[in-house]
């Protein structure tokens, strides 16, 4: 009998927009190998493999190409479907062991809560490659555990970026945030997010990227609750809530594909 594996896309309420993750719920812990092969196999920004334990579940997330240590779409996709497939029930909170350590998931609603850990930026020096590559006047640059963040100057800037992935690749962090305060009254600031260096030019809404932030929107508007957009071209929305030092990230997700691996 086949692996049966999932295709969700995360932080949208509809088909075809957000961030596509699959979900392979596994009867027992797999070889690394055939995850990796799986998940360049499926060549989505992540593939997330879950195993039963005690009191939660093990979940592994895998690029096309490389392990991550923090995914917030794949993470809202696996509980999705724990509690659509009745694994969960609806009130049962969702818990995962991860290589963040625990995270968690609630269901509020239509949405999802994520506790995910705050990734707070410092004040860094700018790369050659990430400015050139990113060819924008930064009025910001910081960097957190894992990422550059990069603050533009406008939303139109952020939105009609068209970096260059070659430089990029060559910045020395997982990935690269770009970000600015919204211009609309519905979001209070707007980003996007690449990682060549990772396999994953762009993604279309990354959930980790919001644990940093969160905390440095908090720090420029005075406030610990937001409503964010990422503005690929297939965009997605996230609430995100500062708790101490947790952020709590909200989403929906929607299921668009049940499949076997043969």
């Amino acid at each position: 009998m086949g692996q049966t594996i999932y295709q969700v896309d995360a932080f949208t309420s509809r088909p075809f927009a957000g961030n596509p993750a699959a979900v392979c719920l596994l009867p027992a812990p797999a070889e690394e190998a055939w995850m990796r092969d799986v998940a360049r196999e499926k060549n989505l920004s992540e593939t997330a493999f879950l195993v039963r334990q005690a009191d939660g579940f093990n979940l592994r997330w895998f690029t096309p190409t490389v392990e991550v240590e923090l995914c917030g779409h794949a993470t809202l996709a696996s509980a999705h479907i724990l509690w659509e497939t009745g694994v969960l029930k609806p009130n049962e909170q969702a818990r995962f062991y991860t290589l963040s350590g625990l995270l968690t998931a609630e269901r509020c609603g239509e949405w999802i809560e994520l506790d995910f850990p705050a990734k707070p930026e410092e004040p860094a020096t700018p790369w050659d490659e990430l400015v050139r590559g990113l060819d924008i006047t930064p009025r910001y640059v910081g960097k957190s555990q894992f990422d550059f963040l990069v603050e533009a100057d406008s939303e139109q800037t952020v939105r009609s970026l068209a970096p260059d992935f070659t430089l990029l690749k060559r910045v020395r962090a997982r990935g690269v945030i770009v970000t600015a305060r919204a211009e609309s009254r519905e979001f209070d600031f707007v980003s996007r997010f690449f990682a060549p260096g990772a396999g994953v030019d762009e993604d279309p809404v990354t959930g980790s990227a919001h644990c940093v932030l969160g905390p440095y929107w908090a720090k420029h508007l005075c406030k610990t609750e937001f409503v964010a957009y990422q503005a690929s071209a297939r965009g997605g929305v996230v609430k995100v809530r500062l708790v101490g030092n947790r952020v709590k990230l909200g989403g929906q997700a929607v299921t668009v594909m049940r499949g076997e691996l043969v």
